[in-house]
């Protein structure tokens, strides 16, 4: 536990921000389904027909896979919360329909006959006798609704919504359990504790119920306007990263060296945003303002080409440079000297053994035991084009997750895998990358994508973010990498040393 313990001082900021975010996104998304299905249960207690087809209907959505849902809102409101939210509201609209809806129309026929017989008013009859007698059920429903919607807003980590289900994500990709574990068990106590709050509240009498929800809509409602005005105060800039340590460092960059040259704005991150098409999206729609993205992949994911990626870095980016601003009006600011591009990698005494020393060298060996992540054992820039290229057929290929090939790797499960040129492991396990003599992997250079009209309101920005212009090599990323993801080091303190120690920051900002 010891390893989990340090994991959460370390990153304590960080993971009270994202449990923030997930209480946010649970609680507005269950007051959502509250108010829509509780009232619709009312007004369909004498409409039995209606209110069986609406029931149908709620539960057909349940069977519909969360992620199907997310992805087929994203073309009609976007990425981040707002799309989390409202899969969040269908999911929970079916235990809180059906439950309100068995406990208004099961009430004894004989107590709704003597009220009628005493003549009293609907309104009476409502609050006075329905709900009262309906309120155990319909809480149950809530409280099962609260229970789903805690669990299933771990997914909204995927679409750039933040919450918990960034650690669980982060240590899945990079192989962190101590991430994987706090995001977990904070997920299911978040929701232990929800519903034993829900069977407290059971035991309240109805009227003290409506003035704590009127309480907490108040302070909720203070609470969001403090928020506010806070951000009215300074222009704020959002920065976004997709997930994994490289990215963060990065966008932990980008930060410092703005708000050291211009202390009136203020930067957002947004770490482990995403992938590519969520960020790319974000950007679009004005939800992110900046976020690192390489030529490689913008090449290959983001514009429409029929030309060949280019093998010469510095073609490549004026090729991306010049897509993007014609097809997106994005503006690419100039790169890093670094390539996180593909690479194949073998061990030290694998290497040694076969003298091996280019990708060409392994065509003599094609009894190697070979690994590849999904994406690189299918892609035409992965192990299909690098076959014909090289000429390279290995007689055993297996497809393994990044975070697992490694580990293989390292273990001597298998002989040769793929990787990334900064990835951490290649230092952690002292591993080879063979020499790709024949240049076939496209340049994958970084650098910040901004929206054109942006960078033209906002030239000083640009002039910051152009600091790191030809800067970094790919051995000091490797190295920031391995700080963040193997030693676990804070990415902002990592990047700040490294600004620092390279005379990227003039003066030291006043709130470090």
């Amino acid at each position: 536990m010891q390893p989990v313990i340090n994991y959460l001082n370390t990153n304590s900021g960080e993971i009270i921000n994202s449990l923030g975010q997930h209480l946010t996104i649970s609680f507005i998304a269950a007051i959502i389904a509250i108010l829509i299905a509780v009232p619709l249960a009312i007004i369909l207690i004498n409409h039995r027909k209606i209110g069986e087809l609406v029931l149908q209907i709620t539960s057909v959505i349940q069977t519909i896979p969360s992620l199907a849902i997310l992805g087929l809102l994203i073309p009609l409101v976007g990425i981040g919360t707002i799309p989390a939210i409202i899969a969040l509201v269908l999911y929970a609209l079916m235990p809180v329909f059906a439950n309100t809806y068995a406990g208004l129309t099961n009430i004894d026929p004989l107590l709704m006959e003597a009220a009628d017989a005493f003549g009293v008013s609907w309104r009476f009859k409502l609050f006075k006798i329905q709900i009262p007698l309906a309120l155990p059920m319909i809480l149950t429903g809530i409280r099962q609704a609260v229970v789903m919607i805690i669990g299933t807003a771990t997914l909204a980590a995927l679409i750039g919504g933040g919450g918990l289900g960034t650690y669980i994500l982060l240590g899945i990709q990079t192989n962190n359990n101590n991430a994987l574990i706090v995001g977990a068990v904070l997920a299911a106590a978040l929701a232990l504790i929800a519903s034993g709050l829900i069977r407290l509240l059971a035991k309240v009498p109805l009227k003290y119920l409506t003035f704590a929800i009127i309480g907490i809509f108040t302070l909720a409602g203070i609470g969001w306007g403090v928020k506010s005005l806070e951000f009215q105060q300074q222009e704020t800039i959002t920065i976004a990263g997709k997930m994994g340590g490289e990215p963060e460092i990065l966008i932990n960059m980008y930060k410092d060296i703005i708000e050291n040259d211009q202390p009136q704005i203020k930067v957002k991150l947004k770490p482990n945003f995403g992938g590519t098409s969520f960020l790319f999206k974000g950007l679009q729609s004005q939800k992110i303002d900046v976020y690192p993205e390489f030529t490689g992949t913008v090449l290959q994911s983001l514009v429409k080409t029929d030309k060949a990626i280019p093998h010469r870095p510095r073609l490549a980016y004026q090729q991306a440079q010049k897509l993007l601003q014609s097809q997106y009006k994005m503006t690419y600011l100039a790169p890093m000297q670094y390539q996180n591009g593909y690479a194949v990698v073998v061990r030290r005494s694998t290497a040694a053994k076969y003298h091996l020393h280019t990708i060409a060298d392994l065509t003599q060996f094609p009894a190697l035991k070979a690994a590849f992540d999904p994406d690189f054992y299918q892609q035409s820039d992965g192990y299909p084009g690098l076959k014909k290229f090289y000429h390279l057929h290995f007689q055993n290929v297996k497809t393994m997750e990044p975070a697992l090939r490694y580990e293989a790797l390292a273990k001597g499960k298998v002989a040769v895998t793929d990787g990334y040129t900064t990835d951490p492991q290649i230092k952690k396990y002292k591993l080879v990358v063979l020499n790709d003599s024949r240049s076939f992997f496209p340049p994958y250079q970084g650098a910040p994508l901004v929206r054109t009209e942006f960078a033209r309101s906002h030239p000083q920005i640009i002039k910051s973010l152009n600091k790191l212009q030809g800067q970094i090599t790919t051995k000091q990323m490797q190295t920031m990498n391995y700080q963040v993801t193997v030693q676990h080091k804070k990415a902002s303190q990592v990047a700040h040393q490294f600004l620092q120690q390279h005379g990227f920051l003039v003066q030291k900002s006043s709130k470090r």
